[in-house]
């Protein structure tokens, strides 16, 4: 073969696997069926011995609609609360959601409302005497994922993952509403001791991205988050540890 047609070849090649690779706000292919989901788990301190909370967890199916809502309840009498609507019919479509943030009074702190398709966000935050108000037109792809999401973008990681890594859109309260692109970087197997048992799992980071030249900046403040996943048919969560939200309490899920 001429070199010219040879360096054509390669190019259209080059061009094709370019075109292939995902783009922060394109869906995620589904490999594992959602159905109908509740259970709960206790919530530690950073320690991972000392209880101070339960998640609870419900998620159904009607058709192609899938909608999941997920609370973290503290002995302190704060929580949070996720809630996600997504489409789920080949690839993971996210819909419409709200997070509330509520103190140890149960007093809401933060409040906001997702809606992908209209491309829109609305927040509320801050305490009575200082209450703040957002209502913001942004660019919100179908592959923006928070809160239960996250979770069903890490069992569905192997069949979405280029070089060990997924980068998804997300909208995060800081309490302030922020659209920002977020990796999810899978690192070496190791061992993660649980109830007197040794568990060969997989961890995975997740971390924001925002551009080359600030990302280490960024790193070193933004607090770390980190997803141990035990492998199967479908994977299962083993362990979290990171953050709780805006405010950087640590926490552990087990």
């Amino acid at each position: 073969m001429h070199a010219s047609a040879i360096f054509a070849a390669g190019s259209l090649v080059a061009i094709a696997q370019a075109a292939a690779a995902r783009a922060p706000g394109e869906p995620i292919r589904l490999v594992w069926a959602e159905g109908d989901v509740a259970g709960m788990s206790t919530i530690y301190g950073p320690d991972g011995r000392d209880p101070i909370g339960f998640i609870e967890y419900h998620q159904t199916r009607h058709g192609d609609r899938l909608s999941s809502v997920r609370i973290a309840r503290f002995r302190d009498g704060s929580s949070d609360e996720d809630w996600a609507e997504a489409r789920v019919e080949g690839t993971l479509d996210a819909l419409t959601g709200r997070s509330i943030t509520r103190d140890t009074h149960g007093e809401v702190v933060v409040d906001m409302t997702i809606d992908v398709p209209g491309g829109r966000v609305t927040a509320t935050w801050g305490d009575p005497s200082n209450r703040q108000t957002a209502d913001e037109h942004v660019a919100l792809p179908a592959g923006t994922y928070w809160g239960p999401l996250i979770f069903i973008l890490l069992k569905n990681f192997d069949a979405n993952a280029e070089s060990d890594k997924v980068v998804f859109r997300t909208v995060a309260p800081t309490p302030k509403p922020m659209v920002l692109d977020m990796e999810i970087t899978r690192r070496a197997a190791t061992t993660l001791e649980r109830t007197g048992a040794r568990l060969e799992v997989r961890p995975f980071d997740l971390s924001p991205t925002i551009h080359w030249a600030i990302d280490p900046l960024v790193r070193l403040i933004a607090p770390r988050a980190r997803f141990f996943m035990l492998p199967g048919d479908p994977p299962a969560l083993a362990r979290f540890s990171g953050p709780r939200n805006y405010a950087r309490q640590e926490i552990v899920i087990q």
